[in-house]
């Protein structure tokens, strides 16, 4: 029971991360209706900007967190403007990949940046290598600090996309952009928030997973499993997001004990595949009909 404790607990913490990336996937598409595969590098580079706050220039972990939320928020706004903005309105296969050489970009900048590089590097947290025993299971304080900071975080974007003007003008945006223009909502301005919104938590996953995984230049392929997470919960669904990443985070943790070695890594798309066979929208994604 308390191995099964362990590996619950494991999994839901994971399943925050997919789920904070796969929220930033889900803002943006029912903003835009675009893709964003950069999301799980713009994670990356939030790591690194926490790590370079807290172990370079000797800043308190909430205040590092801060400062590359912030940045990152500031960076998303700009690659919005810059880049993707240009080539809205053309075939979604050039905005896709618009975004995927974004993500190769940052990579590579990343590795020729001093002091970041192609290093594996240690993010200090101020609860790293405490344990809280739990029904005879030795839970990771890092662990219970995930939950508890994504339960936070998810909890500050409802009551802001629910009670104000700017979330309420967001979800108008999200759900038909043409009304929402003729109402006197800047929807371009909003765009460029929410770009701005989703690199912020991008960057807040970042270094929440940093304690497990460490900063390096390849975070951001967890983006690929986030991707999943996504799906199953039903692309344009928020609440779907969250529920999809715990459930491919409870998956990977228990395939990963309980089943041969190989199927941890392949789990999320076994997943994906029956619930799209199942239901195509995924779990909370609602039906469209359009005619032809």
């Amino acid at each position: 029971m308390a191995q099964f404790l362990q590996l619950a607990f494991s999994g839901i913490a994971l399943g925050c991360i997919y789920a904070l990336v796969a929220l930033g996937f889900v803002l943006i598409y029912k903003a835009t209706e675009t893709v964003n595969f950069a999301q799980g590098d713009l994670m990356m580079l939030g790591g690194f900007f926490g790590y370079t706050a807290a172990a370079l220039m000797g800043w308190p972990y909430w205040a590092g967190m801060v400062f590359a939320i912030l940045v990152m928020a500031v960076f998303g706004m700009v690659v919005e403007r810059v880049v993707l903005r240009p080539v809205l309105g053309q075939p979604q296969f050039t905005v896709v990949m618009v975004t995927v050489g974004v993500g190769y970009v940052m990579r590579g900048v990343v590795t020729m940046v001093p002091g970041w590089g192609t290093e594996t590097l240690r993010l200090p947290t101020p609860f790293a290598e405490k344990v809280i025993n739990v029904g005879g299971a030795a839970l990771a304080l890092d662990q219970i600090m995930i939950i508890v900071l994504t339960a936070g975080l998810c909890l500050l974007l409802f009551l802001f996309f629910r009670f104000t003007r700017l979330g309420i003008a967001m979800q108008a945006t999200s759900q038909n952009q043409l009304a929402a223009y003729y109402m006197g909502i800047p929807v371009r301005r909003v765009n460029t928030l929410i770009w701005g919104i989703s690199a912020g938590v991008a960057a807040f996953a970042g270094i929440l997973l940093a304690p497990i995984t460490f900063v390096h230049s390849n975070m951001g392929f967890l983006g690929l499993k986030a991707f999943p997470a996504a799906v199953v919960g039903g692309f344009g669904s928020v609440p779907g997001a969250i529920v999809g990443g715990l459930v491919i985070g409870l998956v990977e943790s228990f395939a990963g004990f309980y089943l041969p070695e190989g199927f941890k890594d392949i789990a999320a798309y076994i997943v994906v595949l029956a619930v799209l066979m199942i239901r195509p929208s995924g779990l909370f994604g609602g039906k469209t009909r359009k005619k032809v």
